[in-house]
């Protein structure tokens, strides 16, 4: 098919002080992390080579994206988006929102000191570690990695895999945002599997509705088992009007799979531009 590009950004919304499209590119299928299958994950990761991640977000951009999700643990992953950001390099226009894991480094705080020397512009606390805060009910912790991103001059968020633990934080009045999985795929973590079950996701977006801070809304396909459109719909009739939605897009499956979900979140939000119609009307999805 012919790709198009948008000439204008979607609509945006201030996210703690950044000026954030409403969607934002996810970063999944680069690492591999396709919550799926063994296959697929190395189908994934085998595809998004740093030259292809980096012409994803150039092609996010050009259809209207401004903001870009990765996690700080995969090296080739990591390696494109210092190519991306840096000095002198590859000159990426979308702003980087890091979600952190401390695994491999120090401590939290220097894997929150390496993600802003990169260029991160907002960071967010790993979902799987912020469920074992949850647990052990560590306020003190968290407190002091938010701390810690704050001094820094940017904002800081957590996720979670479960409502229950995103209620906990918001009750400690410490963060700026929240990232919320829109699946409760915690059995996940504990060795159980991967599980998507479609109650969970009015759960979420209930207590999206009720966090005070904005809201990150991620795994609203659930990992690829639900229809953009359908999922595009629910999310944004659901959350706040300040909130975002984090998605992972694989071009392998798609190659202008991009351009197809900006366009569809256009016509959802009622921007559509005369290149997205065209788009729109291309394809199934009508």
């Amino acid at each position: 098919m012919t790709i198009t590009t948008a000439t204008s950004l979607l609509p945006t919304v201030d996210f703690c002080g950044l000026d954030v499209t409403r969607l934002i590119i996810g970063g999944n299928p680069y690492g591999g992390f396709s919550h799926q299958n063994p296959q697929r994950d190395a189908e994934m990761s085998s595809y998004y080579t740093p030259e292809r991640i980096m012409e994803t977000w150039d092609r996010a951009a050009a259809a209207g994206i401004n903001a870009m999700i990765t996690n700080n643990e995969t090296p080739h992953v990591m390696q494109a988006v210092r190519r991306y950001l840096g000095n002198g390099g590859h000159g990426g226009q979308l702003q980087w929102i890091a979600q952190l894991s401390h695994r491999g480094l120090g401590s939290m705080e220097e894997a929150i000191d390496q993600a802003v020397d990169t260029g991160a512009r907002a960071v967010y606390f790993h979902g799987g570690i912020i469920d074992q805060l949850f647990a052990a009910e560590d306020a003190g912790t968290l407190r002091d990695w938010v701390h810690h991103a704050r001094a820094l001059g940017i904002p800081a968020g957590v996720a979670a895999h479960a409502p229950a633990a995103h209620v906990w934080v918001d009750g400690l009045d410490l963060v700026d945002f929240h990232a919320v999985c829109f699946y409760n795929c915690g059995s996940l973590h504990d060795g159980a599997g991967h599980m998507f079950r479609l109650a969970d996701c009015f759960d979420a977006t209930a207590c999206i509705r009720q966090l005070t801070r904005p809201c990150i809304g991620y795994k609203i396909m659930a990992s690829g088992r639900i229809q953009a459109t359908m999922a595009f719909e629910y999310a944004f009739e659901s959350i706040k009007a300040g909130d975002v939605v984090n998605v992972g897009m694989h071009r392998g499956d798609k190659d202008g799979m991009v351009e197809e979900n900006a366009a569809i979140v256009r016509q959802i939000l009622g921007c559509q531009t005369a290149e997205s119609q065209e788009l729109l009307a291309a394809t199934q999805w009508k």
